[in-house]
């Protein structure tokens, strides 16, 4: 009788390598700050770093062809106060990008297309309603320009973007620390994990707790979770004797874990990075030198343990590239961007494959850069599916420019009362009424020179 010893999956031999040494970002001073953020964003165009910075906080964004040595006197974006705590570009728009600083505030920045040339002070919209440290940024999957962020105040607020304004305040849930907080696929649920032990899948547009698991970890070390595949949740964290553990739980049923893992009793703590295209999560730990990665399926113990990637040097943060910006055929299904003390150096996640055709397989349709639903509709009520696009034929899928025009004139309104469409017809009729007086002056100078011109 022949039994199945190894569980058949196309993700097994997935392996990890880091690229050559003249394709890194080097002598870049990686912030020393002691916080549990990825300090690291990146998207097809760009790769943003948190750096060390004298006298306020500082981050700085690199074209991803960009590589070598970094000169000292390289421009950064430096209009916080105090440290910078975390960037995340948006998805929808690879030039904006939003970072959070211990100054208490949310700045959202443009970066041209090519990078920058001179240091950026001034944001394009400043956001202010944290009264403690802003440690958690996360913009939503398909609404354009809805950011979530979350502070050291225990208080998640919800960013009108475009407006200026925060749209939504969920202060009365949280009674310790946020840990981690991120949305679900179609960012319909938010799902955070605080110090005060407990798991909470949150109603974003209530502020109500739909489910929550208390003691999801029995340790007091920081937890981490992330949504997976069919509104399960996978959680990383501390067993009471400290050793590191990752647990999948379904939250129908959250009394007892679909699985839980022990790994290693490093110190680090786990951050999960998900990718809902092939089912598999990447661990990686701050402070550690390797990525492990399992792959989440719906088979016992669903949590499958692929492999690992080691190194020597130890990871101070990670950047998790979006699938749209993968090289589709060489097989990569992750690229991450590891920060080490004084560089950047990536790491290709790829399946062995002989062909070098597009393997259909390994890229389902994935999540594009446009979103599914405006600002002003989601808050109203209105849920939508990610816009999906296929990686065939090979093309990096980048923002356009069009777009970009759009969202740069809905950023000029940067404060609270900014106005509606009607406002926006009365500055068309005022521009319009502008234009015609400019005209009549015209013509009426035109007739006096050409009167005067005639009596000489």
């Amino acid at each position: 009788m022949s039994r199945k010893v190894v569980r058949t999956s196309k993700f097994r031999h997935v392996f990890g390598q880091a690229v050559k040494a003249d394709q890194c970002y080097d002598d870049i001073r990686i912030s020393q700050m002691t916080w549990d953020s990825n300090f690291c964003s990146v998207n097809p165009k760009f790769v943003a770093m948190i750096v060390d910075a004298s006298g306020g906080g500082a981050f700085m964004v690199l074209p991803l062809t960009k590589t070598g040595r970094i000169d000292m006197s390289y421009p950064t974006v430096c209009g916080h106060t105090g440290p910078v705590l975390d960037i995340e570009f948006c998805p929808h728009n690879d030039n904006i990008i939003a970072s959070g600083s211990e100054d208490c505030s949310v700045m959202i920045w443009e970066i041209p297309d090519s990078g920058l040339t001179t240091s950026l002070t001034d944001p394009v919209v400043k956001l202010e309603g944290h009264s403690k440290r802003v440690g958690i940024l996360c913009w939503h999957p398909t609404a354009h320009n809805v950011l979530m962020s979350a502070g050291c105040d225990n208080v998640v607020i919800l960013w009108n973007v475009a407006r200026g304004e925060a749209a939504l305040r969920i202060d009365s849930v949280h009674t310790d620390l946020i840990y981690s907080a991120c949305w679900n696929r179609d960012g319909s649920q938010i799902l955070t994990a605080c110090k005060d032990k407990t798991l909470r899948v949150l109603d974003p547009r209530k502020g109500t707790v739909l489910v929550e698991k208390e003691k999801p970890h029995e340790g007091s070390r920081p937890i981490r979770a992330v949504f997976v595949s069919d509104g399960k949740i996978l959680s990383t964290g501390f067993s009471r004797m400290s050793e590191r553990q990752v647990a999948l739980w379904d939250p129908k049923n959250f009394r007892e874990p679909l699985t839980l893992q022990e790994l290693d009793t490093s110190s680090g703590v786990l951050l999960p990075f998900f990718d809902p295209d092939t089912g598999v999560v990447y661990l990686c730990g701050k402070g550690d030198s390797s990525i492990r990665y399992f792959e989440v399926t719906d088979e016992a113990p669903y949590v499958h343990y692929l492999s690992m990637y080691s190194s020597k040097e130890s990871q101070k943060g990670m950047g998790y590239m979006p699938k749209r910006g993968l090289e589709v055929n060489k097989c990569e299904i992750a690229r991450f961007y590891k920060l080490h003390e004084r560089k950047c150096e990536p790491i290709v996640m790829t399946v062995p494959r002989k062909s070098d055709l597009f393997q259909e397989d390994l890229y389902p349709d994935t999540i594009g850069p446009e979103p599914s639903v405006e600002a002003d509709e989601w808050f109203e009520g209105k849920d939508a599916q990610p816009i999906l696009i296929s990686l065939k034929d090979g093309a990096v899928a980048t923002t356009k420019a069009k777009e970009f025009k759009v969202h740069k004139s809905l950023l000029k309104t940067t404060t609270s009362s900014a106005g509606s469409q009607q406002d926006n017809s009365g500055e068309v009729q005022s521009l319009r009424k502008e234009v015609k007086d400019l005209k009549a002056a015209i013509e009426e100078l035109t007739k006096r020179v050409n009167e005067l011109e005639s009596k000489h």
